[in-house]
């Protein structure tokens, strides 16, 4: 029997290995200003929040500094055209939506990427499985707010109760909680499995393929 019918996924860090594409990105729009560039473990430290936060811890002097604004379009526009550069699925994730797929379970992403970007990578990537795929967009708040969950929940038909979210962060962790749903933490993202511990998370994935045993 089921435990569950519904599985909100994250992307970056769950489903996609996005890292490389992201530092590429932050480093051209920082070179572009003749800024400092930053490392893969500080894009790793800084990524979950969406691109205006990201932009705030990479930038020095962060949303005071004044080429704020020109560095974030430059991101968004390079990110835009290069999201699918170095991208990948991780390992197994292909065959766990598959398998998920073909027991009848509803799938759902909900992202802090910006929404362009979401849109694209799910077309990519999981258009077979996937039914809705939300990111961030204007009028709606962001994770760890519980709106695009719901959003998604709605859109799916689905029930808080009769559905899971799996995420590699704290942003995931507080984003279940706050939407009063279960959370799977997924230990191959861009969080370690003791930031997940300290930041609430109690089930762990240390490979996709077993979620479909926590399911």
């Amino acid at each position: 029997m089921k435990k569950y019918e519904t599985i909100i996924f994250d992307l970056d860090g769950t489903l996609l290995d996005t890292l490389e594409d992201l530092k590429d990105s932050v480093n051209y729009a920082l070179g572009e200003a003749g800024l400092p560039e930053r490392s893969l473990d500080e894009i790793r430290r800084s990524v979950g929040n969406g691109a205006k936060r990201l932009m705030e811890l990479v930038i020095p002097g962060g949303e005071e500094s004044p080429v704020f604004d020109k560095v974030s379009s430059d991101y968004k526009e390079h990110y835009a055209l290069h999201c699918n550069d170095k991208t990948r699925p991780y390992c197994h994730v292909p065959e766990l939506l598959a398998e998920l797929n073909k027991r009848g379970y509803k799938m759902a992403i909900v992202s802090n990427k910006f929404y362009g970007a979401v849109q694209e990578l799910k077309k990519l990537y999981f258009q077979d499985y996937v039914e809705v795929a939300i990111g961030e967009k204007e009028g709606i708040r962001k994770k760890p707010a519980p709106d695009t969950v719901i959003e998604a929940l709605r859109a799916l038909g689905s029930s808080k109760e009769k559905a899971v979210y799996v995420g590699d962060s704290e942003v995931d962790i507080a984003t279940a909680a706050n939407t009063g749903m279960d959370c799977i933490c997924v230990t191959w993202g861009f969080r370690t499995k003791e930031e997940q511990k300290r930041a609430g998370g109690k089930v762990f994935a240390d490979d996709p393929l077993d979620i479909l045993e926590l399911v």
